[in-house]
C-alpha cells in the first residue's frame, strides 16, 4: 500500500507513508532477513510463518536497521526462519516526497493558468527501493498486489487496472480514496509504476487491450493526443502478429508527464512518457514530429510486446527480462532496434534503412571509436567501477540495435524470427543473458542447412558483445586480401599500443552493381580470389553494402579511383545508403588518421547529381561543422569551397527552393527535408548564393509586413538570422519586437534569440550584448545564450570578447564559471599564436582560482595545437580544392 500525503493546493514538503507484505520462502535456515532499501525510515517489522499458519506462530523480530550505504534494511530476529517453509515479512515504512524526477516523486506544472500537482514513479535501475522495502533485483521478479491512498479529486493508476474504490479516514477524520489494482503478473521490481494526477484521457480498444492516452485536460481537449492513440493499437497488433504471443495484460495506459526524466519508460501496462515524446499539434502536418512521436511509443511498445511485418521483432524486457544490468542492451537494444520497424509500419513513408543508418549506426560509429566499454561487461566490473545509470547510453541503444541489425540480416529474417519464438517460449516470465539467446538462435540454425556460419552463434556474438569498439577492414584489390584491425584514433595514440581483437565479419558485397553471396573474414587477414578485380576502372568492389555490418571499410587507392568515376558518371548503381556510408567512412578514416583529406574530397566531386538529402548532409557536417562558419571565414578555403560547393548544390538547392517559394505543404512527408533541409538552406546562404540571401530577405519581409504569416518552419532559423543580416536595424528592431512578444512560443524564442546574433553592424551587436545584461529584460540563462550566440559570429567574437572583459564583475555573479568554459570553447578555435593565448590567458589569470588557471593553460595550449592542425589541414583541402574548382 502506497499512501503520497498530497492534497492539491497544499505547501510542501512532502512524505509517503506504506506497507508492504512480501511473501517469500525460506532456502535454508536464517535468523535475519535483508531486504533493499534506501532512504526510507521502516517500522512495524514482522515476520509471520506462512499464510496458513495458526495465529500466534509469528516469529518476531528483534531489531530493524538501515544499511544506507549498501542500501539494505535488516531484519534480525528472535527465532529462525526454516527452510522449505514459507513466509510474510511485513514492514510500514516512510519516505520523503521530492521534486527529482527518481524513485516517486511530485511534479508542479500550469495547467491553463492553473497551478496544479501530480505524483509519478522512475524506478529503472534501482529506484524501488527508495519508494518500498523489496528485493531489488530484475532476476527476482514476483506477483503484485498494489493499493493506492489517495486525495479524492486525483484518480490513480498502475500497472494493472483498478478493481475497486473506496474511502478511508486518516488520523484527522478526514476523507481519502483507496484505489486497489488487480494482481500483475510476474514481473521485476523497477517495472512496477505510479501516477496519481487530475489529467483527461482518449480511449480505444485494440484486440481486447483497454488504450488510455492520458495528459493535461487542455491537451486532451485539443486533440494534442489523438496522434498517439491512432498508432498505439496498430503497433501493438504489429508486433503480436509475428511470434503468436499476445499481449498479456487487459489495458495499456500512456502518460504524457510535463516533467520527466526520460523520453519514455516501459512500465508494463502504465508507459509513461516526457510530454513531448507523446503530443502533437494537429495542425502540424509534418512527418518528422510524428516519425519522432513512432519512434518512442513504438520503442516502448516494443519492451511489452512482439510482432511483424515480415520484418522481426520480440518481446524484450518486460516478458523476458535480463538476468541483470550487464546485459541492459538486451532490452533496450532490441527495442532500439524493432522501434524502427514499428514506427516505419505506422509511417510508410519513412524508409527503414535510411533512417536506421542515419540515427542509429552512424552517430554510434563516431562514438564507439572513444568509448571503452563493451556492449556485455562483466557483473564485476560494473558493480565496481560503472555507475548503473552510465549503462543507460548509445552504446547500449544504438550499438546493440546495430549488431541485432547485422544479426539478423546474416541469420535471414526467417530464422531469427524462429530463434526468437523458441526463445521467448522458454523464458516468459522469467530470466535470461545474452547465452540463452545465443543458445536458441544455435539449435535454430543446426536445424536447418541453408544458412551455414564460420562458427558457432556464441563465437560470432561475442567478438562483437564482449569487445570494445569495432573493426575497420582494408581491401585490397590487387590481391584480393582483407585485413582487419580495430578502428581507433590513430593521431592521439602511441604507436606502441598493440590492439588483438579480432572479430567474425559477415561481409555483404557487390561486383560492378551485382550482389555477391555473402562471405565471411574470421580471422585477422584472408585472401579472396574472387575479389581480386581485371585492369578495367568498370570493374569495382563495393563491401558492407546497405551497411548490413557494424564496421568502417578502407579501399586502397585503386578501387576509390575507380568508385569515384563511377559515382560521377552513375551514382545510383550505388545504393543510397552505400553512398552515405562510403563519404561517411572515408571523413571518418580521414579524422583517424587512416586515409587522407584528399580521398575524401575526391568522393564529393559527383554530389552534383546526389538528389539525397541525407547524403548532402553528411558531407556538409564533415566540411562545415556545425558552429565553425565563424572559423572558416577566416582562411583562404572559404572562396574555394563557395567556388566547388555553390556549383554542385545548385541542383539540389533548386529543387527545394521551389517548394520553399511555392508549396512548401508539398514536403509534409519528406521526412529528411524536414530534418536537414535547414543545414542545406543556411550553407547556401553562408556561401553568399544571392538567391538563398534574397528568398531570406523576402520571407522576412512579408512577415514584417503582417505578424501572423509563418515562415516555413523548415528554414524558419535561417530564415530569421540572414533576414537580420542583410537587413538594417528596422529588421533587428522586429526581432527584438517579436521576441518580446507575449505569446510568442518557446521554439520561436530561441530562433529569434540567435536571429538577433547574425546582425552585421557591430554597434547592433553591442546593443544586443547590452540588453542581455538587463534583468528585466531576459532571465538569466537567456544572456548566456546572447554571449555565446554572438561569440561564434564571425564579426561577433571579438565585441563579445571585449564585453565579457568589460563587464566581468556583474557576468560573474550571474554566471561564473560555465560562461567561461562555454566562451572559452569558441574563442579557442580561433587561438593561433602565443601572443593570442596570452591575451586569453591575462584575462583568465585575474578572474580565476588558482587550480583552474592550469586547466585553463593546458586547454589553451592543445587548442593551439588543435588550430595548427586545423590549419594544416584546410591549407590541404585549399589546394585540392584550387585543383578542382572548375571555372
Amino acid at each position: 500500500e502506497l499512501w503520497p500525503r498530497v492534497r492539491p493546493g497544499q505547501a510542501g514538503p512532502f512524505a509517503f507513508t506504506g506497507q508492504v507484505n512480501i511473501t517469500v520462502r525460506c532456502l535454508q535456515d536464517t535468523a535475519a532477513a535483508v531486504l533493499h532499501s534506501v532512504g526510507l525510515q521502516s517500522s512495524g517489522a514482522a515476520a509471520v510463518r506462512g499464510p496458513l499458519s495458526e495465529p500466534g506462530a509469528a516469529v518476531e523480530v528483534a531489531e530493524l536497521r538501515q544499511e544506507e550505504e549498501d542500501e539494505v534494511a535488516v531484519l534480525e530476529l528472535r527465532g529462525r526462519l526454516r527452510a522449505g517453509r514459507r513466509y510474510m515479512l511485513q514492514l510500514g515504512f516512510q519516505g520523503r516526497l521530492d521534486e527529482d524526477l527518481d524513485g516517486l516523486f511530485l511534479t508542479r506544472y500550469s495547467d491553463r493558468g492553473r497551478s496544479s500537482m501530480l505524483i509519478a514513479s522512475q524506478m529503472e535501475p534501482t529506484y524501488a527501493r527508495r519508494v518500498y522495502p523489496c528485493f531489488d533485483e530484475p532476476a527476482m521478479k514476483a506477483t503484485f498486489n498494489i493499493r493506492i491512498v489517495h486525495d479524492p479529486s486525483y484518480v490513480a493508476l498502475s500497472n494493472m487496472p483498478a478493481i475497486d474504490v473506496s474511502e478511508v479516514k486518516d488520523e484527522n477524520g478526514s476523507l481519502w480514496t483507496v484505489t486497489t489494482f488487480n494482481t500483475s503478473l510476474k514481473m521485476s521490481t523497477y517495472l512496477t509504476a505510479f501516477v496519481i494526477c487530475d489529467f483527461d484521457y482518449v480511449t480505444r480498444t485494440e484486440r481486447g487491450n483497454e488504450i488510455r492516452i492520458w495528459a493535461q485536460k487542455e491537451a486532451v481537449k485539443n486533440g494534442y493526443v489523438d496522434y498517439a492513440l491512432n498508432i498505439t493499437g496498430p503497433i501493438f497488433s504489429f508486433l503480436e502478429d509475428v511470434l503468436n504471443v499476445s499481449y498479456p495484460l487487459p489495458k495499456t495506459d500512456l502518460v504524457a508527464l510535463p516533467d520527466f526524466g526520460a523520453g519514455g519508460m516501459e512500465n508494463w501496462g502504465l508507459i509513461i512518457f516526457q510530454e513531448a515524446s507523446l503530443l502533437n499539434i494537429p495542425s502540424d502536418e509534418f512527418t518528422s514530429r510524428k516519425a519522432m512521436i513512432a519512434l518512442i511509443v513504438s520503442h516502448e511498445l516494443g519492451h511489452q510486446a512482439c510482432g511483424k511485418n515480415s520484418r522481426r521483432f520480440f518481446w524484450f524486457g518486460n516478458l523476458v527480462t535480463m538476468n541483470w544490468w550487464n546485459d541492459l542492451w538486451l532490452n533496450e537494444g532490441l527495442a532500439s532496434y524493432f522501434e524502427y520497424l514499428g514506427a516505419t509500419f505506422v509511417e510508410p513513408k519513412l524508409s527503414l534503412d535510411k533512417i536506421f543508418y542515419a540515427h542509429v549506426v552512424q552517430p554510434v560509429l563516431r562514438e564507439d571509436s572513444e568509448i571503452v566499454r563493451s556492449l556485455s561487461e562483466s557483473e564485476d566490473k560494473i558493480k565496481g567501477s560503472f555507475s548503473l545509470m552510465s549503462l543507460f547510453d548509445n552504446i547500449t541503444y544504438s550499438k546493440g540495435a546495430s549488431i541485432t541489425w547485422m544479426l539478423s540480416r546474416f541469420l535471414t529474417e526467417k530464422l531469427f524470427i524462429r530463434a526468437l519464438t523458441s526463445y521467448l517460449k522458454e523464458f516468459s516470465f522469467s530470466n535470461a543473458n545474452q547465452d540463452d539467446l545465443w543458445t536458441h538462435i544455435q539449435m535454430v540454425v543446426d536445424a536447418q542447412d541453408e544458412v551455414q556460419l564460420p562458427a558457432s552463434v556464441k563465437q560470432i556474438m561475442d567478438s562483437w558483445t564482449c569487445q570494445n569498439g569495432f573493426p575497420v577492414l582494408t581491401l585490397n584489390l590487387t590481391t584480393g586480401t582483407i585485413r582487419q584491425e580495430q578502428f581507433f584514433n590513430k593521431k592521439n595514440r602511441k604507436s606502441t599500443d598493440s590492439y588483438n581483437n579480432t572479430w567474425i565479419i559477415p561481409i555483404s558485397w557487390m561486383r560492378n552493381g551485382s550482389s555477391q553471396p555473402l562471405t565471411w573474414l574470421d580471422k585477422g587477414s584472408k585472401m579472396f580470389p574472387e575479389m581480386q578485380v581485371s585492369e578495367s576502372e568498370y570493374d569495382w568492389i563495393l563491401l558492407n553494402v546497405n551497411l548490413s555490418g557494424y564496421y568502417r571499410v578502407n579501399y586502397d587507392q585503386l578501387n576509390l579511383k575507380r568508385l569515384a568515376h563511377l559515382l560521377e558518371n552513375d551514382p545510383k548503381v550505388i545504393p543510397a545508403v552505400s553512398r552515405f556510408q562510403l563519404i561517411d567512412d572515408a571523413f571518418a578514416l580521414t579524422d583517424f588518421g587512416y586515409a587522407s583529406i584528399e580521398t575524401a574530397l575526391e568522393l564529393t566531386k559527383y554530389l552534383a547529381k546526389e538528389d539525397e538529402l541525407f547524403i548532402w548532409n553528411v558531407v556538409l557536417s564533415n566540411l562545415i561543422p556545425d558552429n565553425w562558419e565563424s572559423t572558416l571565414k577566416n582562411y583562404e578555403v572559404y572562396p574555394l569551397l563557395k567556388k566547388y560547393l555553390l556549383k554542385r548544390m545548385l541542383p539540389i538547392y533548386h529543387y527545394y527552393a521551389g517548394f520553399l517559394h511555392q508549396n512548401v505543404d508539398a514536403l509534409e512527408d519528406d521526412y529528411f527535408a524536414q530534418v536537414y533541409l535547414e543545414k542545406l538552406f543556411a550553407t547556401a546562404c553562408w556561401l553568399g548564393l544571392q538567391d538563398c540571401l534574397d528568398l531570406s530577405s523576402e520571407l522576412y519581409a512579408k512577415w514584417m509586413d503582417n505578424p501572423e504569416y509563418k515562415i516555413p518552419f523548415l528554414i524558419r532559423r535561417t530564415v530569421c538570422c540572414y533576414g537580420v543580416a542583410v537587413g538594417s536595424d528596422k529588421e533587428w528592431n522586429f526581432a527584438w519586437k517579436m521576441y518580446n512578444h507575449t505569446d510568442s512560443v518557446e521554439e520561436d524564442e530561441d530562433i529569434l534569440l540567435y536571429a538577433m546574433s547574425c546582425a552585421k553592424e557591430p554597434w547592433l551587436l553591442y546593443r544586443y550584448l547590452q540588453y542581455g545584461l538587463s534583468d528585466s529584460l531576459f532571465s538569466s540563462n537567456c544572456t548566456s545564450a546572447i554571449i555565446s550566440h554572438v561569440v561564434t559570429k564571425d564579426i561577433g567574437h571579438r565585441i563579445a570578447w571585449e564585453f565579457i572583459m568589460e563587464n566581468w564583475p556583474i557576468l560573474s555573479q550571474g554566471y561564473g564559471q560555465e560562461l567561461l568554459h562555454d566562451v572559452l570553447k569558441v574563442m579557442g578555435r580561433f587561438v593561433k599564436t602565443d601572443v593570442q593565448i596570452q591575451e586569453l590567458q591575462v584575462f583568465y589569470n585575474s578572474t580565476l582560482e588558482e587550480d583552474e588557471r592550469e586547466a585553463i593553460t593546458l586547454l589553451l595550449e592543445s587548442a593551439k595545437l588543435e588550430n595548427i592542425e586545423k590549419r594544416k589541414l584546410l591549407i590541404k583541402v585549399a589546394s585540392w580544392l584550387e585543383e578542382n574548382v572548375d571555372d
